[in-house]
Parts: structure tokens; C-alpha cells; sequence
């Protein structure tokens, strides 16, 4: 695995995200790498949620695994297209994706006492448009299953 997150790489005025921004301390944090011996192919990034991220005792709340997919698939997406180009992350121009659809599917009840393991694999590549499905998982169960259509962000965002 990487020493270095996907979205630590991200120049300065681009890491303010609730989910994954480095700049928003009380954001999530979320730090996205390529999976061992796959770089190029599947990504990995774990949570730890915290208590008050529940739903209902001993359960996380819907809303924050489908954050850590959205922003684990945009970050993913900024890693692959970084890679196919043989460009480093963070490099100028900087290229960011965005959300452009999610499509979130609840498999099973995700407890909030246990790390969260995210592993994106693509389904489509294309310098302004990603397809990542997220699968997310505690102690081998599949909990959710996310897809994530990102979309190269546009000049007017930066």
C-alpha cells in the first residue's frame, strides 16, 4: 500500500472536503491508497466511525457510509486517471473528480464498534469520467455496496 493518500496529495485549495479534505479538521479524514498489488486496478481506504455516528444503538448511520463511498470513489477516480496518464497525483494541472451519480445499496447493518474497509474497483476509465463500485465491509461482511460516477471537475470549481 502507499505511504501517502490519495488525498493528501491534493493542492491546497482542493482539500477543504467534509469527507476527505486534509484542510477540514472536522471532517472524516478519509485517507484512500492503492490496494497491495493492485495499483492501477482496486484502491482501499478504512473508518473508524465514532459513536455519534449512529443511526440506532450499536449501528452506523446510512448517511456517513454513503460519504466515505462518495469520497473514497472521487478520490479513487483521481487516482486512476493520475496513473493512466503516468502523471503523479497532486501534479499540475491538477485533476479532480466530483460526484456526478451514486447509487447506494444497504446489504446489511454496519456495527459501530468496528474499522470500515472500503476497496474500489473500476468499471470504467476515461480522462473525465470514472465508474467506481465500492464494496464496504467490517470483519468480511459486506454491509454496502456503493457505485460512484465521477466526473472530471470543472475549471469553475477551482
Amino acid at each position: 500500500m502507499s505511504k501517502i493518500a490519495f488525498q493528501d496529495c491534493y493542492i491546497q485549495s482542493l482539500s477543504h472536503c467534509y469527507g476527505c479534505g486534509k484542510n477540514n479538521p472536522e471532517g472524516h479524514q478519509l485517507k484512500s491508497y492503492w490496494l497491495d498489488n493492485f495499483e492501477g486496478s482496486k484502491t482501499i481506504a478504512h473508518f473508524t466511525p465514532k459513536p455519534y455516528h449512529t443511526a440506532i444503538p450499536r449501528f452506523v448511520y446510512g448517511g456517513l457510509l454513503a460519504s466515505l463511498i462518495d469520497c473514497h470513489g472521487t478520490g479513487s477516480a483521481a487516482a486512476v486517471v493520475h496513473y493512466k496518464n503516468n502523471l503523479t497525483i497532486g501534479s499540475d494541472p491538477t485533476i479532480r473528480f466530483v460526484t456526478a451519480a451514486l447509487n447506494i445499496n444497504y446489504l446489511a447493518p454496519t456495527p459501530i464498534d468496528k474499522r470500515l474497509e472500503l476497496v474500489g474497483e473500476f468499471s470504467q476509465v476515461k480522462d473525465n469520467k470514472v465508474i467506481v463500485d465500492i464494496t464496504l465491509s467490517t470483519h468480511n461482511v459486506i454491509c454496502v455496496k456503493g457505485e460512484v460516477v465521477a466526473v472530471k471537475m470543472p475549471a469553475t470549481f477551482k
